[in-house]
């Protein structure tokens, strides 16, 4: 059973508690930043409801029930998420319809095992307008002993309806001591973490992704190649090749975005940093183009192309 971070422990008792006093509602809205284990902790809240034999707040871990959770094959749990396309080729980008009516359809059977039935959508803002609505209708019409949850860290993308026929289950960041032990226990070096822990703006979850995928040392990259443009010491059009050539260009924009933001910060004349802003701007904008069809090498070459004059112009109005 995967061990929870201290964030994750407390809303997890909370619910338990919940559970055990009969004021659990039938649907939850699990909400908060990506990376805070949302759904650990609601895959954990199924294995408690499902188990036959729990063990104070916890499932047991050994009963048939726990045992079909833990092998992926339990009859009264369900996990919904993309599904490949019709083709076959990839995963949709969107939950669609059909998912949904599934979804209801086996929620309004008795559970084979007598207990509950428990449903998990994630990410649930990904469902599209049409399974939204098919949503709707089982969340209108709850049927004792069944639960369904929804996984998100876009809450604001669910329609209002939705959101007011769910309990919210809302996930925040944690202190910033608590967030740095957990980082180091979980076997990351101290300077790492600090760093790590500052980029992701004292987010725990984001920097343990970056310290354990390389995201880090994109950042650090990211960061030698704005001030080799700054200084002319490689082109727009250099940059964006090497960017365009894996799979982190939207990683590379995000952190890009970020650096400029922190410049910005130490910035007195108010054009200099009215420069940056718009060049943010630009940056985000350049990520929303990435997920669309366009060439990137060209979406980030005229970004980069962009810098190349936001910085030209903060040295010129630094040495007015």
């Amino acid at each position: 059973m995967t061990v929870l971070a201290p964030w994750q422990s407390r809303i997890y008792a909370q619910l338990a508690a919940t559970l055990d006093a009969g004021r659990l509602g039938h649907a939850q809205l699990f909400c908060g930043p990506a990376h805070l284990g949302k759904r650990d902790v609601a895959m954990r809240l199924a294995r408690r409801v499902l188990c036959e034999t729990p063990v104070g707040t916890d499932a047991c871990g050994a009963c048939r029930s726990c045992r079909l959770l833990e092998a992926g094959t339990h009859p009264d749990y369900r996990f919904v998420s993309f599904i490949p396309n019709r083709e076959g080729t990839k995963l949709r980008t969107e939950i669609v319809i059909d998912q949904m009516r599934e979804l209801s359809t086996q929620l309004s059977l008795t559970p084979q095992f007598g207990r509950a039935q428990v449903a998990i959508v994630d990410p649930a803002d990904a469902i599209n307008h049409a399974a939204a609505n098919a949503l709707l209708k089982t969340l209108e019409e709850p049927v004792p002993g069944r639960y369904l949850w929804l996984v998100t860290a876009h809450p604001a993308r669910l329609s209002a309806t939705i959101r007011s026929r769910c309990q919210r289950v809302e996930f925040r960041l944690p202190p910033l001591d608590e967030a740095r032990a957990w980082l180091l226990a979980q076997g990351h070096a101290a300077t790492d973490v600090d760093e790590a822990l500052q980029a992701a703006h004292g987010h725990p979850g984001l920097a343990d992704a970056w310290l354990r995928s390389g995201g880090l040392d994109v950042r650090r990259r990211v960061a030698a190649d704005l001030q080799k443009l700054a200084r002319s010491e490689a082109t727009a059009q250099e940059i964006a090749q090497q960017w365009a050539g894996d799979e982190q260009a939207d990683l590379r924009l995000r952190h890009a975005a970020d650096l400029v933001v922190e410049r910005a910060r130490g910035l007195t004349d108010p054009r200099a940093a009215r420069s940056l802003a718009t060049w943010f701007d630009k940056a985000n904008r350049s990520r929303e183009l990435l997920r669309t069809t366009v060439r990137a090498d060209l979406v980030l070459m005229e970004l980069l192309t962009a810098w190349c004059a936001a910085t030209r112009a903060g040295q010129e109005i630094r040495e007015r």
